[in-house]
């Protein structure tokens, strides 16, 4: 199985995590993902107003010198260890 399908396979995994999981480990998945899948931010930071954009966007920035291989890598190892986290409780 390639990088590309393990991603996908985990990003089809991502969406069964407990509702538990924290707002700070969705918008760590979520940027890893924008990155793997669209690349470096190629929009504005919304505006003050608007502040759950506003996250997902600074979080997505974050990772932004990532290369898209990188950022699959790293998605499917917090994915592993959010599933992890959540039989162990």
């Amino acid at each position: 199985m390639g990088l590309k399908e393990e991603f996908e396979e985990y990003a089809e995994k991502a969406k069964g995590l407990p509702e538990t999981t924290t707002n700070q480990n969705k918008l760590i998945l979520y940027g890893l993902f924008k990155q793997a899948t669209v690349g470096p931010v190629n929009t504005s930071r919304p505006g003050i107003f608007n502040q759950r954009d506003r996250a997902k966007w600074d979080a997505w920035k974050a990772v932004e010198g990532k290369s898209a291989e990188e950022a699959m890598g790293d998605y499917i190892t917090k994915v592993k260890e959010l599933q992890e986290a959540a039989a162990a409780s």
